[in-house]
């Protein structure tokens, strides 16, 4: 994937909030407008990573799943329940995006293990994640920005923790993340589409004939 945005851009504090805090979709949004809005000449993808095979690792294929019925204007969704992006997949689905997309701007959401007082918290921070950590896979790390939702536990037995996690803690979750993407794709200002050099050229003859009177 394209990084060379990366050097210049403005540094964004990571953010971590309650799903149920006030006004959390607010605040997930406005953040992620901030750290996509410079980026609208590229392509805007996001990439759910997780598979339905496990309620825990459900949340990215929700996501997707939900986003994929949403009229986007600006993000491309990869990683739904009927298409997830997982750990058998992950290197291939890069690889076929890098193609599709060459100078992409990635937002990779998965769900993740933490702490008792951390469970029901979102992550929107800057940087790539690091999917199967929970579970001791070495994964591709994905992303420009990353978003993560804490769904259980983490400590011993993550993979059993995950398989066990309550598919309504996971339901909410999913549908904050969701929301909250989608009102920042309504706040993100219209793709400017920049004309090809032999336009540019006919443009600028088109206005110097112009000028002859």
């Amino acid at each position: 994937m394209s990084t060379n945005h990366r050097l210049f851009a403005k540094k964004h504090s990571p953010l971590r909030v309650h799903m149920e805090a006030e006004g959390v979709i607010d605040v997930l949004a406005d953040q992620l407008t901030c750290m996509t809005e410079n980026h609208t000449r590229s392509d805007l993808v996001i990439i759910c990573i997780g598979t339905d095979r496990s309620t825990g690792d459900s949340l990215g294929p929700l996501i997707g799943s939900i986003l994929a019925h949403q009229k986007l204007r600006h993000f491309i969704v990869y990683g739904t329940l009927e298409h997830p992006v997982h750990a058998v997949n992950l290197k291939d689905k890069l690889e076929d995006i890098k193609r599709k997309h060459p100078r992409s701007f990635i937002l990779a959401i998965d769900a993740c293990l933490g702490r008792l007082s951390g469970v029901g918290k979102i992550t929107l921070a800057e940087g790539p994640l690091h999917p199967g950590a929970a579970v001791q896979k070495k994964l591709p790390e994905v992303g420009d920005i990353h978003m993560t939702g804490i769904v259980n536990i983490g400590g011993m037995m993550d993979y059993f923790i995950l398989q066990n996690t309550r598919l309504f803690t996971v339901v909410q979750m999913a549908e904050t993340m969701a929301a909250s993407i989608k009102k920042a794709d309504e706040k993100l200002p219209e793709k400017e589409s920049r004309p090809s050099f032999f336009r540019s050229l006919s443009l600028k003859s088109t206005s110097k004939e112009g000028d002859v009177s």
